[in-house]
């Protein structure tokens, strides 16, 4: 893991405990993250992050509205993977970025609590990850 992934990781991680950030964290990953934070902090500013609960699992994945006009919904793991052409494009070919906008809203959603928790059968929410 990079040193910048290990410093997020950390800045994560205190704001999950606390479920707030501050302005040293908000600075921090700023620097790390740049635009792609500033957009996904106007998408859970928007509420535009639900978090797909399975019943009775427990398991879990979160589904992300774009910015675009057409408000197009990704499903993203917000440590691992996001379904967004940026995520192929920017992380996976070229390695620019640590992660897209949607990864990051929903991370910062999750840490503040502030997501929309929506409850499913573990079989729907198996057909959705099928679509993947």
């Amino acid at each position: 893991m990079s040193t910048s992934a290990l410093v997020a990781e950390k800045v994560w991680n205190d704001i999950e405990s606390t479920h707030s950030v501050s302005d040293e964290q908000l600075s921090t990953l700023h620097f790390l993250f740049g635009k792609n934070l500033e957009r996904a902090m106007t998408i859970v500013d928007q509420r535009g992050v639900k978090r797909m609960l399975g019943h009775p699992s427990g398991r879990s994945i979160f589904q992300v509205v774009s910015e675009s006009k057409r408000k197009e919904e990704y499903l993203c793991f917000p440590q691992h993977y996001c379904a967004c052409y940026s995520f192929f494009y920017d992380i996976v070919n070229r390695g620019e970025q640590l992660c897209c906008k949607h990864q990051l809203a929903a991370r910062l959603a999750s840490s503040l609590g502030t997501c929309i928790d929506v409850k499913m059968s573990d079989h729907d929410l198996a057909l959705m990850l099928s679509h993947l």
